[in-house]
């Protein structure tokens, strides 16, 4: 809590990569080992005052869970399974690594509190642009002759990946809505660190009737982060990655690492197009600046081992107003 007695509530949001080390570390165990020590840097927050809801990443166990239905598939007749169930398989099982081990930790530090993981729907638009041009690479590399297949028979849209193969590529929409938004607010008002979001949730439409139906794309867990801290009035929102700070001109002989950036500084690096990769920073840049302009005080990017130091503003990237 604050001076003033209210919960300070803070939004944090871990890649799916973080959970992988390296190549020779992608086991259930190791990857459990990670989430290990990414939630010790969580508890820290929690033991500093700060109720948290956990949103992560989902890309590389999304894989897996993809390849093995398809080697199933293909090997024991069985069915494969749809996208937007692989995300709620790899909600489930990595919140139960999160909550666990976060768990865990704060029984080990003397703190009483509770951790729960919520299965996650996040609605997003039938008619967002994104599903006109799908552009995220999931599952297998294909023969072209099986990837015209899935094609003609189960409407897929695949690409040729640079001479290695065929792909299916699907939509990355924006999120439009947090379906279990009023158990999120319920949860973390009854003190529960929550698990929520993950992969960006799992993507689902609204056909009209006032039903949801999930459907095949991938939001960006940034963005789907970024929305959640907007909605439920996050006092902070936190991006845990690869690197201790942000630097513009990265790789280059004038690289400058960033202290303090104001959202409007944000936005013009941004927009200058070639600070920040399409595919890794772009997207957090954006997701912070969407949280700021909504009325958020403030964000910041780190990497987990240095979110202590970063809350105490001896390290990290600082964005505000």
């Amino acid at each position: 809590m604050d001076e003033t007695g209210k919960k300070k509530i803070a939004v944090v949001a871990i890649g799916g990569n973080s959970l992988i080390r390296d190549e020779k570390h992608k086991t259930v165990e190791d990857q459990y080992q990670a989430a290990k020590e990414t939630t010790r840097h969580i508890a820290d927050m929690i033991e500093a005052g700060w109720d948290v809801a956990i949103g992560h990443g989902n890309g590389p166990q999304v894989g897996f869970v993809l390849r093995r239905s398809e080697i199933a598939a293909r090997v024991e007749g069985m069915h494969e399974v749809p996208l937007e169930v692989c995300g709620a398989d790899t909600q489930g099982a990595i919140g139960y690594a999160l909550q666990q081990t976060l768990q865990n930790e704060l029984f080990r530090r003397g703190i009483k509190k509770p951790c729960a993981t919520v299965v996650t729907q996040v609605l997003v638009d039938v008619n967002d642009p994104a599903f006109s041009t799908p552009t995220k690479p999931i599952g297998s590399f294909m023969t072209e002759a099986e990837a015209v297949r899935r094609r003609d028979e189960l409407g897929w849209s695949v690409v040729e990946d640079a001479g290695r193969g065929w792909r299916r590529v699907v939509a990355s929409p924006l999120p439009k809505e947090v379906v279990e938004l009023d158990s999120v607010l319920a949860l973390l008002a009854s003190g529960i660190a929550v698990i929520t979001v993950g992969g960006g949730g799992i993507p689902v439409i609204d056909p009209g009737n006032g039903e949801y139906r999930g459907i095949a794309a991938v939001i960006d867990k940034d963005y789907a982060s970024s929305l959640l801290a907007q909605l439920i009035g996050a006092e902070l929102f936190l991006i845990s990655t690869a690197v201790e700070k942000v630097a513009i001109n990265f790789g280059k002989p004038n690289q400058q690492w960033l202290d303090r950036v104001t959202l409007a500084e944000a936005k013009a690096y941004l927009a200058e197009g070639t600070h920040f990769a399409k595919g890794s920073m772009a997207p957090k840049i954006q997701a912070l600046i969407w949280y700021l302009e909504a009325g958020g005080t403030h964000a910041i990017i780190t990497n987990p081992e240095n979110i202590g130091r970063a809350l105490r503003g001896e390290t990290g990237t600082h964005f505000t107003r």
